[in-house]
């Protein structure tokens, strides 16, 4: 029981954004959203660590169509960063605004890149690609993620400062459009670098937001030294090229972590725990 009790932790965390938002904002529809984004991810793990083998894909799905369905396309809101960049500088608390400051910016400091395991629409797609394993890091491509960080807040800093009309409508075409150039690019660099994560590791400008915080995550896969025989399986397994092997917050690639609990079912010796 005691290996389950972080995801009870888990889904009170979402429980108590739910209840504190509805009642602060009045607005009963955060109750729903975040009770069913905590509960779906939740379960999922549940399911995962009981090595259900589709278990993570399924709350990929569940969770990544809910946002980007619902949310995106049915409600017309962007949920991309251009979206976060739109409604924090009008002003509009709401959407975007909390969703990143939830999962993205304050979030990671509990549960990591969580978000990019578990719930990221893009990666929901990718990580169902045959390039299973990571085709390693390619030197000199991490920077691209920083200039479409940068891209998309000049973008919409330009679109207020000229007084575009009508931006709401114009996010929302940006968001399908964003959409689909993600998936474009998400899917030709699994293919042609062999990674099913290459689009996480080199063009997502969201990681900008969530690495800082990621260093000092509560939850985080932790490494008995004295169990590990040093077989290299976890960094086989790895997506994201973590070297797990190193129980220091400060190990190679430490802040790329999705906890996907790969290394974890990966390692014969019980090594590494959640």
């Amino acid at each position: 029981m005691k290996k389950y009790l972080p995801l009870l932790g888990f889904f009170a965390i979402f429980e108590a954004v739910a209840i504190t938002l509805w009642l602060v904002l009045d607005n009963i529809f955060y109750l729903f959203n975040f009770t069913y984004i905590g509960a779906a991810l939740s379960i999922g793990i549940f399911f995962y660590i009981k090595k259900y083998r589709f278990a993570r894909n399924a709350v990929q799905i569940a969770v990544g169509a809910y946002m980007l369905i619902y949310l995106g396309i049915v409600n017309q809101e962007n949920m991309q960063i251009e979206g976060f960049w739109y409604y924090l500088f009008s002003g509009t608390f709401e959407a975007a605004v909390i969703h990143y400051a939830v999962a993205k910016i304050f979030g990671p400091f509990i549960f990591s890149r969580g978000w990019c395991g578990y719930a990221c629409w893009t990666a929901a797609v990718t990580d169902l690609l045959p390039n299973k394993r990571s085709g390693g890091r390619k030197k000199g491509l991490s920077w691209i993620r920083y200039a479409v960080f940068a891209v998309s807040l000049i973008f919409v800093g330009i679109l207020f400062i000229l007084g575009v009309k009508d931006l709401h409508r114009i996010m929302f075409i940006s968001f399908i459009a964003g959409n689909l150039l993600y998936y474009a690019l998400g899917i030709g660099l699994s293919f042609a670098l062999k990674d099913n994560r290459a689009f996480c590791k080199y063009i997502c400008p969201v990681s900008v937001f969530m690495k800082p915080a990621s260093y000092f995550s509560f939850m985080r896969i932790k490494c008995d030294t004295e169990k590990c025989t040093n077989c290299g399986a976890c960094k086989k397994v790895c997506p994201m090229d973590v070297d797990m092997t190193d129980p220091k917050r400060s190990r190679k690639n430490g802040t790329e972590c999705i906890l996907c609990l790969e290394c974890v079912k990966a390692c014969k010796k019980d090594a590494l725990k959640l």
